[in-house]
């Protein structure tokens, strides 16, 4: 029987469907087409400073001398879906040569208005129009050098337009990272034209509703996704910094709340300075971000939260990012793990034991397996993810992948003392279909020098058969081998350095896996303990020891 809840989301997933079709329809129209046109600002106020745009654009493949270019192949070339959405996006505009003749660039932006200043799907969607047009802002002093008045008339007049597409459809948005992406557009084409301050306003007023709605208490988003806690970190240093440049107030709203996001990101981030693979996250270097940070003189403090329910306990080389918060509300979990209580381990600022990262940015496909149990560090039963996910078309296609159920996590613990640091938590995801609660404790023993793990399951329901998996992946590139006695395996980071992962358990084995943290699809191995629970209670233990 479907839910109430399930219900109306359903009838409102139609809803937005019908909307989508409808609106695409009206968008390939002249009507629509003339409805975008409005008054065309005569100059900029000012020009922002471009260096904001460089924590966005990651593109070393687009590092080159603008002169080197043919403006009249430059979008004739056959791209791939994702390259033509890395050209649209202008995003490369912060890799150019800034000394060369800004000609062949005009002549690339120029071309582009002709062939696409008229509703395309692609071209147009949310993201990449945001992209295009704050980069089109915050690089218009080198696009604009030595322009004439036609083309300075055109080129304001195609941000106006895009810019009243994107504020003509936020109320339609759903998902939070493209409404922070239109806001910072609002906000930024607000500023630097003095016609369209209204723009500026209701920027800041949509602003406001999102970080009402979107961050808990600590700054972090109810999504529980640490990648969206960087990227509106990103954006809300862009915004503050723009409205400095322009010598406007900046919201304390806005400023508590970008101390808090930078305040969640240190307390995660890794000691291979980039993000814990949970709920959402890919693999991507911080290096850089951090570095930019620095230009503004930012001094983050030092953490003393638990942001997003992530737990971190370290101890020498040893440092372990353990996931132990109950699911996202329904209307947050479109990028959703289903890992909790799954864990990564790094030794000596070395990633041993990781999830499988996020497949949003390979394929469906690749998203979906990346959202199961057995893709994360955790323990899985009977082959059963720990929360399902909505298998309606018409709910996937207004909202991305749903999850169906939830599920409380139970009995949380962080000790620290002479002897060890711990961690422990339950869940009772698999009470409802198997009569089962799970429990985990991880802790490094200070006196030995080693990882202690205990997974512990406990049954009301005799009567079932419960078979038992626990994966530890591996990160790419780490192998391991089995010792002669078939008791334990051993880690190779390099020919000087090992780990011996040892289990009471009798069936441990390494099977192949794969990994979507790179945004590609690597191959990897995992660890595999896995059993029948022939009692009401089972305790997996297992050690990681050093072995160097």
């Amino acid at each position: 029987m479907i839910s109430p809840r399930t219900a109306y989301y359903y009838i409102l997933a139609i809803k937005i469907n019908i909307i989508k079709i409808l609106k695409k329809i009206y968008f390939k129209t002249g009507f629509y087409k003339k409805s975008l046109i409005s008054k065309v600002p005569s100059q900029f106020f000012f020009f922002p400073n471009p260096f904001l745009m460089s924590c966005f654009s990651n593109y070393r493949k687009f590092a080159f001398q603008i002169n080197d270019l043919d403006p009249n192949k430059f979008w004739k070339q056959n791209y791939s879906y994702k390259e033509k959405s890395e050209l649209h996006n202008f995003l490369w505009l912060s890799s150019i040569d800034r000394k060369d003749d800004s000609y062949t660039l005009r002549k690339i932006i120029t071309l582009w208005n002709l062939d696409n200043l008229r509703y395309k799907s692609h071209i147009w969607e949310t993201s990449v129009i945001s992209k295009r047009v704050m980069s089109w802002i915050l690089n218009a002093d080198i696009i604009l050098k030595n322009s004439n008045f036609e083309f300075k008339r055109k080129f304001i007049e195609s941000i106006i337009i895009q810019t009243n597409h994107l504020k003509k459809n936020f109320k339609y948005e759903i998902n939070h990272q493209k409404k922070i992406e239109v806001i910072a557009v609002l906000i930024l084409s607000g500023l630097v034209f003095k016609e369209y301050e209204e723009n500026f306003q209701v920027g800041l007023k949509e602003l406001e509703k999102l970080i009402e709605t979107f961050f808990d208490d600590n700054g972090f988003p109810l999504t529980r996704s640490p990648d969206d806690l960087l990227i509106c970190s990103k954006y809300f240093l862009l915004i503050k910094e723009v409205i400095k440049d322009a010598q406007k107030y900046v919201p304390n709203t806005l400023e508590n709340t970008l101390e808090k996001n930078l305040e969640c990101l240190k307390q995660i981030t890794t000691p291979a300075n980039s993000l814990p693979l949970f709920n959402g996250s890919i693999e991507e270097d911080l290096t850089n971000f951090y570095n930019y940070i620095s230009h503004f003189k930012i001094k983050i403090k030092k953490p003393k939260i638990n942001a997003g329910n992530i737990y971190v306990i370290k101890n020498k080389k040893d440092t372990i990012f353990f996931e132990a918060g109950d699911p996202p509300k329904k209307k947050y979990s479109s990028c959703y793990q289903s890992g909790p209580l799954s864990f990564e381990y790094f030794f000596d600022d070395q990633k041993i034991i990781t999830n499988s990262g996020f497949g949003v940015n390979i394929s469906n496909k690749a998203r979906l397996l990346s959202r199961f149990t057995s893709s994360q560090s955790a323990l899985c039963l009977n082959d059963t993810s720990i929360v399902s996910f909505e298998k309606n078309i018409l709910m996937n296609k207004a909202y991305g992948f749903l999850i169906k159920r939830d599920f409380k996590i139970f009995n949380l613990e962080n000790t620290n003392d002479f002897n060890e640091i711990r961690i422990q938590a339950g869940h009772d995801a698999y009470l409802k279909n198997f009569g089962c609660l799970h429990s985990r404790t991880i802790s490094i023993d200070k006196i030995s020098n080693k990882i202690i793990g205990q997974d512990k399951l406990t049954r009301k329901n005799l009567n079932s058969i419960i078979k038992y998996d626990i994966r530890f992946h591996l990160c790419p590139g780490l192998t391991a081998v089995q010792t002669i006695g078939r008791s334990a395996l051993l880690i190779q980071i390099n020919k000087n350095k090992a780990l011996l992962f040892s289990s009471n358990e009798k069936n441990l084995k390494i099977e192949k896996s794969i990994f979507f943290g790179a945004q590609k699809v690597l191959d990897n191995y995992c660890i595999l303990i896995s059993g029948i629970m022939e009692n009401n209670e089972k305790n997996i233990n297992w050690e990681i020891n050093k072995k160097i």
